[in-house]
């Protein structure tokens, strides 16, 4: 009886487990301007959701730096416009852009680094990106983001 109650509870354990959403990702980025993914979606039971950025190139930051920056889609080339004045320093971001939702700062060969935001700040239905606002990555370095 004890066992069959052991299994019971453990086989009810693994199922909540699989049901529960996955409320974060990792998002590797290279040398070649690339990221391992253009799509994310956060499911909306996520409360929060983290994003870690990973660089598996061989490049320092100053040369060929990535980060991971989230905005509507329409705003995404503005903030990396007006990231350019900004510099390294501030992660070629505007300073208290209200645009930006979450960015990690800029890293390079072997860094890492992660953010998490607040699902509730997305809306169901708009149209969400993410792209590296290092100067002339966006071109290549950029994906979509989708509550569902």
């Amino acid at each position: 009886m004890f066992a069959k109650l052991v299994a019971v509870s453990l086989l009810t354990l693994a199922s909540s487990q699989l049901m529960a959403a996955e409320c974060t990702t990792t998002i590797d980025s290279t040398d070649q301007m690339t990221f391992s993914s253009k799509a994310i979606e956060i499911d909306k039971s996520c409360k929060t959701f983290t994003v870690e950025l990973t660089h598996s190139g061989s490049l320092p930051k100053n040369v060929m730096g990535h980060n991971w920056v989230l905005s509507k889609e329409a705003d995404a080339q503005p903030i990396a416009t007006a990231g350019l004045a900004a510099g390294i320093e501030k992660n070629y971001l505007p300073e208290g852009d209200a645009r930006i939702i979450a960015h990690t700062k800029i890293i390079g060969a072997g860094e890492k680094d992660s953010v998490t935001f607040d699902v509730s700040k997305l809306a169901a239905g708009e149209a969400y990106g993410f792209f590296c606002s290092f100067p002339g990555h966006i071109s290549m370095m950029k994906g979509t983001v989708t509550l569902k």
